[in-house]
């Protein structure tokens, strides 16, 4: 890929509602991810592992934490002379007193002047608050083969579930002959993962018509892309079979962390030709006391076990006290679980302390529970 040929803009922006108090003083895309990684790292190491040089970050709902998190560049290796990452936040309205994005074309529309200046050929439009690995230069490859107008990368899910998702109906090359938003009778499995490819010239003449409608809601599912049906325009499906979760609930979240305990999990978060980089913590290394009794876990650097640990992800810093026992359950940085306590089915959020004998979640619950706050326990 040619220096800045493509740039990326990463919409991290949302506030993810549905993960409850995971996220009420923090973004969605800054909430821990896989022991010791934040939900951004990941399409930042897409990026940076796909020779993209060049990466803004549109943040707005509790962004304090984020931005600076994401302003350290040289986590992913994008800090040389010609490259970077980049915090763009939403830009005074007068005239309408917002300091928003009023939707998620809007969100570019604002930072046209910062794309501009790097002059792409191509624009990257990702969601900040996925879990998957993937390669945008094998997409571009796939837009630039098509000469497409657009390329949106579509995912098969279970036709049950399609109804969820915006829907991409093909004809027999590919093409995107109609986009569905969350259709309660589905036509097709192809769910968009939020995840495009357009030709910059031509979204840049559609967005600046998009900002003079008063009648448009700016999204580029509501009417960049049924726009661009509607004109004829190339629009392509890009099939990507790999690993992919849509971490927006306290159920998914769990799920995605839980597939770490599968060897065969595509994700593979130690693969050294896919990093994923992140901050690196000073930490202690692992300690596993002689009574401590270990069956399928995900430990990272720092945890302290002299308990009993089952099916379970356990995060940097994470405590498990004598005779406490851990199933089915993800604990994130710092939680400490004292003796003689029982977590199961659960998800215990950064820095929670389980007191002594408190007894959590139930192996048969339909949900993972979420502990967000310190539970009292009784004495010994």
């Amino acid at each position: 890929m040619a220096q800045n040929e493509m740039l990326a803009m990463i919409l991290a922006g949302g506030r993810g509602s549905r993960l409850k108090d995971l996220t009420t003083k923090v973004a969605k895309p800054a909430v821990y991810f896989g022991g010791k990684y934040r939900i951004i790292d990941f399409p930042l190491s897409n990026c940076a592992n796909s020779g993209i040089d060049v990466v803004g970050v549109l943040t707005q709902y509790e962004s304090v934490l984020l931005n600076s998190y994401v302003a350290q560049d040289g986590r992913w290796g994008l800090d040389s002379k010609d490259s970077g990452v980049y915090v763009l936040t939403p830009r005074e309205k007068a005239d309408e007193g917002l300091d928003v994005y009023r939707g998620t074309a809007d969100a570019i529309s604002q930072n046209i002047d910062f794309i501009d200046n790097y002059d792409p050929e191509y624009l990257l439009i990702l969601s900040g608050d996925h879990i998957y690995k993937m390669n945008y230069a094998n997409m571009l490859d796939f837009h630039k083969e098509n000469n497409a107008d657009a390329t949106i990368a579509v995912r098969p899910v279970p036709m049950k579930e399609a109804s969820r998702f915006g829907i991409m109906n093909t004809d027999g090359n590919g093409r995107i002959v109609e986009f569905e938003e969350k259709p309660a009778k589905p036509k097709s499995n192809l769910a968009s993962m939020g995840i495009y490819i357009f030709s910059w010239k031509l979204l840049r003449k559609m967005l600046i018509e998009d900002m003079k409608n008063p009648d448009s809601d700016h999204d580029f599912g509501k009417d960049i892309i049924p726009r661009m049906i509607e004109d004829n325009r190339g629009l392509f499906a890009y099939e990507f079979k790999g690993y992919w979760k849509d971490v927006g609930t306290i159920d998914s979240l769990w799920e995605s962390n839980m597939d770490l305990l599968d060897p065969k999990n595509p994700l593979n978060l130690g693969d050294p030709t896919w990093l994923i980089y992140t901050e690196d913590v000073s930490t202690l290394p692992q300690y596993i006391g002689k009574e401590a009794k270990i069956k399928n876990a995900y430990i990272t650097q720092g945890v302290r076990v002299e308990g009993q640990v089952t099916n379970s992800v356990l995060f940097t810093g994470a405590v498990v006290g004598p005779n406490a026992k851990v199933t089915d359950s993800v604990l994130m940085p710092g939680v400490v679980v004292e003796e003689g306590a029982t977590v199961t089915r659960a998800l215990v959020a950064e820095n929670v302390r389980i007191g002594k004998k408190v007894k959590i979640g139930d192996k048969n619950s339909e949900n993972i529970e979420l502990v967000a706050k310190n539970v009292k326990g009784g004495t010994k």
